[in-house]
């Protein structure tokens, strides 16, 4: 243990602790803007600085070791004059129009600039403008930028898909895409995890919310969403609403008062992609095609993009089941369609996701007897919901919480987990045990797929389904993912199969969820979400209702002709920028 004191208080912290984070442990909180934790402790942006004494030089809080003896003190005057020049310095590089930005009242420059009391910047204004596709489904605006590098650190160290990195030198150093190339050219996933690690507004999704005011605003359009099982984890967050008052009947209320015709929870689309890769699995293990390679899970459009740029010669272990948002959209602009007699050609699909990935993966077309378009025409982040139900002025407390409609109101708590890590792969196995041995087994039995903590990445597991062992694996973040299939590859082991998620934690910790600056949330929104499986009344996706009144009148029976027409796709269609 190392003793020393902070501010005049004396504190003892083992060896190899930072100044921060001994601070921390006194509950002094040290301002800091390019800071995360284990990922990002580079001290570009010289904010967390303190004075020691015996030391001319200020030294920075993020990486500086403590020492026996060391008195730290983190808020003189010489300390201040400091912090306040280099935010003035940052904000004379950054695009200051904060009313008209994405994260005003959500942005950690912002914050500090306030907490510095900085009312004016003494240096002139010098913003960086690049050009961007400003239809791709990530923003970039560098004029925003300030160099922190975290997007850079999170897009290497967590998700190592190398997408970002600084280039020039100086002054003239910017972060830019990798080897020259436009974001359109990159192997980008889409995870949307640079995005929440921004500390400012410098990158964030393709605001859609536009194209549904005007279709909500066209009368000849029949307006239908969805919601996926993840949002109602984090949706409150952005509202400051209690979890008891941000339900999914609460958000289709929203929905509804905003203008949308018809709402609709995506967890019934859960249970029917479990009803279809189930089924694709226990057909696929039973024939013995998963002795050598697992089949993968299909629903993450950012592990879509991923395998299909990284280990192309795996894309045939892909389940060839849609994605639930995918699977919706289909059945909306058919099966829907008809119960209600509108043209699916007048029909716009809204999908509220709490991933970027999605907005990339809604361009696939749908074609289908006399029917050509898109499954799913926009869709939305957590993020964008939110700012759509305040552009609307909705009384969260006036709001009335409501069900699915008709047809498809019916759900279960295996489709509400697949919002978390593990919670496909566990929804798909209750119904796979049913569909091989004709019985359901315990709801809970197979929970050993769930993740334990934020960082726990990967999770194995052997479970039996009557005389059958299957091996199962359990992967998010698409660095773990890069891992887990290079050991795959090298035979150290073998799996049955993978579920896997671009995102650390899941879908609840989705590239368009909340922000919250340095706070990493997946595993807390997950558990919310087994809290939910665990206070449904049905938990099998197979005992759906509405599934089976689904199957019954239209696709007969899973991986159907009907259903590979409409709920498969083939993942050969279309190839990936940077495709190895």
């Amino acid at each position: 243990m190392v003793n020393l004191t902070i501010d005049g208080l004396a504190v003892s912290v083992p060896e190899g602790t930072t100044i921060m984070d001994a601070a921390a442990s006194l509950g002094i909180s040290i301002p800091k803007l390019c800071y995360l934790k284990d990922i990002n402790e580079i001290a570009a942006c010289r904010v967390c600085v303190v004075e020691i004494e015996g030391t001319e030089k200020l030294g920075t809080a993020c990486n500086t070791v403590v020492k026996e003896g060391m008195a730290v003190h983190t808020n003189t005057p010489k300390v201040r004059a400091h912090r306040r020049k280099n935010v003035q310095l940052i904000l004379s590089q950054h695009d200051c129009k904060c009313a008209t930005c994405m994260r005003s009242l959500n942005c950690a420059l912002q914050k500090l600039a306030s907490d510095l009391n900085i009312s004016e910047v003494p240096f002139s204004e010098q913003l960086e403008l690049q050009q961007w596709d400003n239809n791709f489904p990530l923003i970039r605006d560098s004029k925003k930028c300030i160099k922190c590098m975290r997007c850079i650190q999170v897009c290497d160290k967590i998700q190592g898909v190398h997408i970002w990195d600084l280039e020039g030198t100086g002054s003239r150093s910017t972060i830019n895409v990798t080897n020259g190339r436009t974001i359109n050219e990159s192997n980008c996933a889409l995870c949307g995890q640079c995005i929440t690690h921004c500390p400012v507004g410098a990158l964030h999704e393709r605001d859609d919310t536009e194209k549904v005011w005007q279709a909500i605003a066209d009368p000849k359009k029949v307006v239908v969403a969805q919601v996926a099982p993840a949002v109602r984890a984090a949706w409150g967050e952005a509202l400051g609403m209690d979890d008891k008052d941000a339900t999914v009947g609460r958000i289709l209320g929203s929905l509804k008062l905003m203008g949308v015709d018809y709402v609709f929870d995506t967890v019934f689309s859960a249970d029917l992609t479990i009803m279809e890769e189930g089924t694709e699995f226990v057909k696929r293990y039973t024939s013995g095609d998963t002795r050598e390679r697992p089949m993968f899970t299909s629903c993450c459009p950012g592990w879509i993009r991923f395998i299909k740029s990284e280990y192309p010669h795996l894309v045939s272990r892909l389940s060839t089941a849609k994605s639930p948002q995918q699977m919706f959209g289909a059945v909306m602009k058919t099966y829907f369609a008809q119960s209600i007699g509108v043209d699916p050609n007048d029909i716009v699909t809204i999908s509220v996701m709490p991933c970027t990935a999605k907005k990339g993966e809604c361009n696939m077309e749908l074609f289908y007897k006399e029917y050509a378009g898109h499954d799913v025409d926009i869709v939305l982040t957590t993020r964008e919901l939110a700012r759509m139900i305040k552009t609307a002025h909705l009384n969260m407390s006036m709001v009335p919480e409501i069900e699915g409609e008709r047809l498809m109101s019916s759900i279960t708590g295996a489709g509400i987990i697949f919002g978390a890590t593990g919670g496909v792969m566990e929804a798909a196995l209750r119904s796979a045990h049913y569909l091989v041995t004709g019985r359901n087994p315990d709801a809970d039995q197979f929970r050993a797929v769930r993740a334990s903590s934020q960082t726990d990445g990967v999770r194995e597991a052997e479970v039996t389904m009557g005389n059958a062992i299957v091996r199962a694996a359990v992967v998010s973040g698409l660095g773990n993912t890069r891992k887990l299939l290079d050991r795959i590859e090298r035979g150290e082991v073998h799996y049955d199969f993978v579920e896997v998620m671009a995102c650390p934690g899941g879908c609840s910790g989705g590239g368009g969820q909340p922000i919250h600056d340095g706070e990493e949330l997946a595993y807390e929104r997950g558990l919310k979400l087994y809290g939910l499986d665990s206070e449904t009344p049905l938990r099998f996706s197979h005992e759906n209702p509405d599934i089976t009144l689904l199957y019954e009148n239209y696709f007969g029976e899973p991986c159907s002709h009907t259903s590979h027409a409409l709920l498969h796709t083939d993942h050969f269609a279309w190839d990936m920028p940077g495709k190895k």
